[in-house]
């Protein structure tokens, strides 16, 4: 079996020391989609180094690195081919604002390992923190084709009903709907945060894992759409982001648009992204951000 799932769940955490500086939150930034209209003062909150604010996704690359998906595959009961993993979904908890230049401790460690009968699904928490206390808390649920059917625990079901009528706030106000184009070398450039998995850039691996060609990163999509939410919804107050999570339910491709619709709802918003040339085929699911 590729997974032993007893050594998976009971190996030791993995501590690592991670550092950012203000460029690489730039980067980030860049790398989903800010900047656009270079000039507009919303955007340099996200691209000039005087007055930069973090959006909290960026600790899901926040020391460069390996992913959370390359990761959990070298933790100790894991064996499995690159070409059979998908990024299934996404948690994050922001204990605190993020600070513009930083450097923590970082902890991983498999919590959970579901048979899902024709796949797997590993669950890898990460717990950082600095000086002054925890930073942020993070799950990947990384999905393992091929890799189940050994008769363990399915795990808990993530989804949830999905939002009723048309998107508005608490007071019945229409809230605008917003698209989001994904640039032609979207993945390439976010590829410079850390992520190097080829699957997003090189054409022949895509397709030996089943594409017709190079797809976005799940956790560009997870950046932009925290993004989106941030700037329509929060007032572009980064701040006030307490947690986000989603459910990656198909590829994006790049050169596609996005369109990003928002369900307000007492201290939390409710989410939808689609593919708007693929007849807004559903991307992110089960999608929820709760602030202050």
């Amino acid at each position: 079996m590729p997974i032993d799932e007893a050594t998976a769940r009971t190996a030791a955490p993995r501590t690592r020391e991670i550092s950012w500086e203000p460029e690489d939150v730039q980067l980030y930034h860049l790398a989903i989609g800010a900047g656009v209209p270079a000039t507009d003062p919303g955007e340099l909150r996200y691209t000039l180094e005087s007055d930069l604010h973090v959006l909290p996704s960026f600790a899901t690359v926040a020391g460069g690195g390996e992913p959370g998906v390359i990761r959990a595959l070298s933790m100790p009961g894991v064996d499995v081919d690159l070409a059979r993993v998908l990024h299934g979904g996404q948690t994050l908890t922001v204990h605190r604002p993020l600070p513009v230049r930083g450097a923590a401790t970082a902890t991983d460690r498999i919590t959970a390992v579901h048979d899902k009968g024709e796949a797997a699904v590993l669950v890898l928490r990460t717990e950082a923190a600095d000086t002054e206390g925890p930073l942020w808390s993070e799950e990947a649920r990384i999905f393992v084709r091929g890799a189940g059917g050994w008769g363990g625990d399915r795990g808990p079901s993530a989804r949830t009903a999905p939002p009723a009528g048309a998107p508005d706030d608490t007071a019945g106000r229409p809230v605008r709907t917003v698209e989001r184009p994904v640039r032609e070398d979207q993945a390439l450039l976010y590829r410079l945060t850390g992520d190097r998995n080829p699957l997003h850039a090189d054409p022949a691996f895509a397709r030996a894992a089943g594409f017709d060609r190079p797809v976005l990163h799940g956790l560009c999509t997870y950046g932009l759409t925290l993004k989106a939410v941030v700037d329509t919804l929060l007032d572009g107050d980064v701040t006030r982001v307490r947690s986000y999570a989603t459910r990656f339910v198909s590829v994006v491709h790049p050169g596609e648009t996005l369109r990003v619709r928002m369900w307000p709802r007492d201290g939390a918003v409710r989410v939808a992204v689609s593919a708007v040339e693929r007849d807004d085929a559903p991307v992110l699911a089960d999608t929820i951000v709760e602030h202050s």
